[in-house]
């Protein structure tokens, strides 16, 4: 046998001790270390259940939920929100309107808005003792530490702040409330700030448009100009009051300003572009002024959606070809790489995505 055949017949035989050799060592390895635990899912979502109801205003109803488990909820900070997965599938998310300290309940109230999406029109229908399933608190609207704050609130726009103004006067920080809306029965929590102005160093101005008609640009610019070089300034309404508060508050030196909208923002510097659902084969033209997740509910109502605003994720779908322009809040980079944001997030030429 030459030297080749002897090495190759060699072979084998090594393999053979080294496997053994191996399998021993594992087997002694079992016998010392403990078996490791079955990897779990972390739930991200709960089970709720509706305690009270009640009417904060004309048109707006209150929610307070608690855990159905009888355990203290999720933590969470001024400006935070929840989803919540209604009986008919939609998501909806709304601002948690309680106080942070109050693990007992969350609260949230929502105005009926009969020609929406529905969300609203269902939350109303649902009766004291029903089940929901919530999601973790999550905060696209955090309250930075100052010395004093100027609030600017259209409406239902106080949900996120009146937490804001609780935590504001445990800082022992000044504040000035701007409320806003049609009238001051449609306003809800009225009785509440009251209440938190006398108790801390706050100023609440309500402004009733069937009492003083709307406020004023000049109004809006006293407001923007009497914030404190160290203060902080923080809306939430309809998208013209925040974008005009935006610009007086550059105008007036920089004031920092935080804001929210409770209805989506216009499409700016848009093109028109083709959107193709790859399990139907159809095409739709994205308008230069319209949204993908618009165009696609024309095709399919039941597109899911929440937020409108590009953060919360329920519109994301996985895109199979074409070049996105990624507008949203949300995905990472690596993710932007096979899905995109229906709701603010455009195309070049053609995108298909799995719908």
């Amino acid at each position: 046998m030459d030297r080749r055949s002897t090495e190759a017949a060699e072979v084998p035989l090594l393999w053979r001790f080294f496997e053994r050799a191996v399998n021993g060592a594992a087997r002694r390895a079992e016998r010392v270390l403990p078996a490791r635990p079955a990897v779990r899912e972390v739930p991200r979502t709960q089970q709720v259940r509706i305690v009270a109801v009640e009417a904060p205003a004309d048109g707006v109803r209150g929610l307070r939920l608690a855990s159905v488990s009888g355990a203290p909820l999720a933590p969470w900070q001024p400006g935070c929100h929840i989803d919540v997965f209604l009986p008919s599938g939609q998501q909806r998310q709304y601002s948690l309107c309680s106080d942070p300290l109050d693990l007992s309940t969350y609260r949230l109230a929502t105005r009926r808005i009969a020609d929406g999406g529905g969300g609203s029109v269902e939350v109303h229908d649902l009766e004291l003792g029903s089940e929901l399933t919530i999601s973790e608190p999550r905060n696209a609207f955090p309250f930075v530490r100052s010395s004093s704050y100027v609030f600017v609130v259209g409406g239902i726009g106080i949900t996120p702040i009146l937490p804001m103004i609780q935590q504001a006067n445990r800082w022992g920080s000044s504040w000035t409330l701007l409320y806003t809306g049609r009238s001051r029965a449609s306003l809800p929590f009225i009785d509440d700030l009251i209440e938190l102005a006398a108790a801390g160093e706050g100023e609440l101005h309500v402004l009733a448009d069937d009492e003083l008609g709307a406020p004023t640009p000049e109004q809006l610019r006293t407001l923007a100009l009497s914030s404190r070089p160290d203060g902080r300034m923080y809306c939430c309404g309809p998208a013209g009051m925040s974008d005009g508060l935006r610009r007086l508050a550059a105008e007036s030196g920089g004031v920092p300003f935080h804001f929210e909208r409770f209805s989506p923002p216009p499409v700016t510097g848009g093109a028109p572009f083709e959107l193709e659902f790859a399990r139907s084969g159809t095409v739709v033209t994205v308008g230069a002024e319209q949204t993908a997740l618009v165009a696609a509910r024309r095709i399919n109502p039941a597109t899911a959606y929440s937020c409108q605003q590009g953060f919360c994720g329920t519109c994301k779908v996985r895109v199979l070809s074409g070049d996105v322009d990624h507008r949203d809040q949300h995905l990472s980079p690596a993710e932007r790489q096979e899905a995109m944001m229906l709701c603010v997030s455009r195309g070049r030429g053609k995108v298909v995505v799995e719908l």
